[in-house]
């Protein structure tokens, strides 16, 4: 199963499902922050963390080559293939300016409370909530900068495109990004530490270095009608708040057969998510803010907090148990 569909939900209007890996493309010098920048085909304007303003010219035709412009630079440090990155985005498609999602834009039902729902993704990595092209085209540019990646959807998305989404390949498309955080982060890592015994009711827990955790339900067991998370490693690292990149590494059961259905360590290691903003199962937003970084906590998630709100998901009626390592926050 892909980790991006065990812990994710849909937060946007997407026009692809799932991206193949691209290379990175570059950029070109921007204007000041704040300052308008006029490409071919759009014009953007707004400041860096403000919803940005895309505004389509009526003689638009989208290049056949992806084209890169930095719209305002940032300070901060510099994206590289392979980082873990937090962003805002926003998308139109020229010909009609029909949005192509948005982070500025809250999903119906989302609490209202809670912070926007961003986009954090390893750079280089598949990716289910941009397209894998306009990820890459951060690569070079400085946290704190606003990318505007423009051109056709055969250029941005290639043979991926959704044949569903109403969009041809021909069709020029536009995307402005906020580079919101970005660290490079070690996707083998582990919690570190004495590991506590389980409590009374919840499953024994055995870690295998660089593998999925072994966890073993007791028997006659029932799950608990509750949420329980109780932490089996102390981290000596930061809280975790709602609205951050959390990088993690995760194994994930059934409470009523004990059959493992996901690890990370089955996808290559630490997954990056948003955390405390409805981007995960409720469990996981609800357990794992407070934490701390280091920590390696055990999730026994009841069914309505986990994939019952989706009749669709093969894990809608289950029980889940996580063993969750929080490696860091982006």
């Amino acid at each position: 199963m892909n980790p991006t569909k065990t812990v994710r939900r849909a937060a946007a209007v997407l026009v692809v499902p799932a991206l193949l890996l691209t290379a990175a493309c570059g950029s070109d010098s921007g204007s000041e922050d704040g300052e308008a920048k006029k490409s071919s085909a759009a014009t953007v304007s707004g400041k860096f963390g403000a919803e940005p303003k895309i505004e389509i010219a009526k003689d638009a035709k989208p290049s056949k080559k992806l084209v890169v412009s930095t719209v305002s630079d940032g300070d901060g440090a510099e994206v590289k293939k392979g980082d873990f990155v937090r962003v805002d985005h926003s998308g139109k498609a020229m010909k009609d300016s029909k949005p192509l999602g948005s982070s500025w834009t809250k999903a119906p039902g989302a609490d209202p409370k809670a912070p926007r729902t961003q986009v954090v993704q390893e750079i280089g990595a598949p990716s289910q909530m941009l397209p894998a092209k306009v990820l890459d085209s951060l690569v070079g540019q400085k946290v704190g900068s606003r990318v505007e990646i423009e051109g056709t959807a055969d250029a941005i998305i290639g043979q991926q495109l959704n044949p569903q989404s109403g969009i041809k390949p021909t069709d020029g498309l536009v995307w402005v990004v906020d580079v919101v955080a970005a660290k490079k982060i070690d996707k083998k890592a582990e919690a570190k530490g004495e590991q506590a015994a389980s409590e009374a009711g919840l499953p024994a827990v055995k870690t295998n270095p660089q593998k999925a955790a072994t966890i073993t339900i007791p028997k006659g067991e029932k799950a608990p009608k509750d949420l329980k998370d109780q932490v089996l490693i102390k981290g000596s690292g930061a809280e975790v708040k709602a609205g951050q990149g959390l990088v993690a590494q995760y194994t994930g059961v059934k409470w009523e057969d004990g059959k493992k259905f996901d690890s990370s360590w089955d996808h290559g290691g630490a997954t990056g998510f948003q955390i405390g903003a409805g981007a995960v199962i409720p469990g996981w937003d609800k357990g794992l803010v407070g934490k701390h970084i280091g920590d390696r906590v055990l999730l026994s998630i009841p069914a309505a907090q986990a994939y019952g709100s989706n009749p669709q998901s093969e894990l809608a009626k289950n029980n889940l148990l996580f063993v969750v390592d929080i490696i860091d926050t982006v």
